[in-house]
């Protein structure tokens, strides 16, 4: 099995993938645009940021699997995937706390002026006057969108800090919030009105797409902060520079939309020419500990798919299939028993969504589930029960309107 690595990776861990008996491609710095001609005969993609576009999906011809070493994968054309029949997987919860570390590395910094200061002494100015006016964040009210592993991690920090939480997801309900020990919002733009700090840890979804809009902006309290470790895309960044120019907000960001593709380019975002700017270059994850985690649960992914053909973590798989029935054959566990089955629904006309099927103990017998999109009629199910001997048993079972 080929596999092609197009972002940097931990080399001292690429001898494990040679040690499946897998061939790997490491090419780093490859931009997204040159993919397509370099992975024919691969079935495996691993990417970190880069974009696999659906041409480099299509120009996989033994593409199997395309995994995201990290948590989303708004970078990967999945539904192209999906119609190739191609599994996309990720490492979710992997690089939560380093996120959650940068949030409170972002807000201290914005609070205490750091990277101001530090440029300030570098320029050998001693300007202790200045900096030494900042609120202090103990006692405030923080607000957590998104209470997923990265949310989470950010709550158990928050209330070290002193913090008073509260939070909204749009699975949030009151008596998780209480587990997690924040304060249950309603709707988003409670968090907004109520937080003297707003962090963002939510996916790139259409529905979360520019959520932080000019009217969520206005909403926020004087002087209130602004984080963003997220995904750029979930802020409308004019209207966030507008806030933040009109100094009614402050503001700490990974994240930024757009990002240049590579890991080094000019960088021209009007917003980090502003005083109440604090910023890093998209790092949330790029921690050393991070990035050994995520290493190794691509690693247990690609072993897993290697060995069983299983994609762990797989994001796009159908959640309910078109199947309308469900035939549970119970049978003798021979030769040709499932291919006789199948070959009769296929004269039936009718299409196979799913197959599973279990084997009890001592490999005797086993149970047959096969879900169909379409009824399979008294003739179909007599010439199944009749038409084999090693039939033990046969039941439809209506599953879908």
């Amino acid at each position: 099995m080929k596999i092609f690595i197009a972002d940097k990776y931990p080399e001292a861990q690429l001898d494990q993938f040679k040690q499946l008996g897998c061939a790997v491609t490491y090419q780093p710095t490859v931009k997204a645009e040159d993919l397509p001609p370099l992975i024919a005969g691969h079935k495996v993609l691993i990417v970190r940021s880069k974009q696999v576009t659906a041409e480099t999906l299509k120009a996989g011809d033994e593409l199997a699997l395309v995994l995201r070493a990290g948590a989303g994968v708004n970078t990967i054309d999945v539904k192209t995937a999906s119609a190739l029949g191609i599994f996309v997987t990720n490492c979710p919860g992997k690089n939560s706390i380093a996120v959650a570390e940068l949030a409170f590395a972002l807000l201290l910094g914005i609070d205490r002026r750091i990277a101001d200061s530090t440029a300030a002494l570098r320029a050998h100015q001693w300007n202790k006057k200045d900096f030494s006016q900042a609120d202090g964040i103990f006692g405030k009210t923080i607000g957590v969108i998104g209470t997923g592993s990265i949310g989470r991690e950010v709550i158990v920090r928050a209330r070290a800090f002193g913090l008073n939480v509260i939070a909204w997801s749009r699975s949030l309900t009151p008596e998780r919030a209480a587990e997690l020990g924040a304060g249950f919002c309603a709707e988003v733009d409670d968090v907004f009105r109520r937080a003297d700090i707003v962090t963002l840890h939510l996916a790139l979804k259409p529905e979360t797409r520019l959520l932080v809009n000019a009217a969520r902006l206005a909403l926020m309290r004087p002087n209130a902060i602004l984080i963003n470790t997220a995904r750029g895309e979930l802020v409308d960044q004019a209207a966030l520079r507008a806030a933040v120019a009109a100094k009614k907000i402050r503001v700490g960001l990974d994240v930024f939309d757009p990002e240049p593709a590579e890991g080094k380019a000019a960088f021209a975002d009007p917003i980090v020419d502003l005083p109440d700017f604090c910023g890093t270059p998209h790092i949330g994850a790029s921690t050393e500990q991070a990035q050994d985690a995520i290493a190794a649960e691509a690693f247990r992914i690609v072993e897993a798919f290697v060995k069983t053909g299983e994609a762990l973590n797989c994001v796009n798989l159908a959640r309910r299939t078109p199947a309308k029935w469900q035939l549970v054959v119970r049978h003798y566990d021979r030769v040709g028993v499932l291919a006789f089955v199948l070959d009769v629904i296929r004269r039936g006309n009718i299409n196979v969504e799913e197959v599973r099927n279990i084997v009890f103990d001592g490999a005797a017998a086993a149970s047959c589930r096969i879900q169909l999109n379409a009824e399979p009629g008294p003739d179909l199910l007599q010439a199944i029960a009749k038409g084999n001997p090693d039939i033990i048993g046969l039941e439809a079972i209506r599953i879908g309107s």
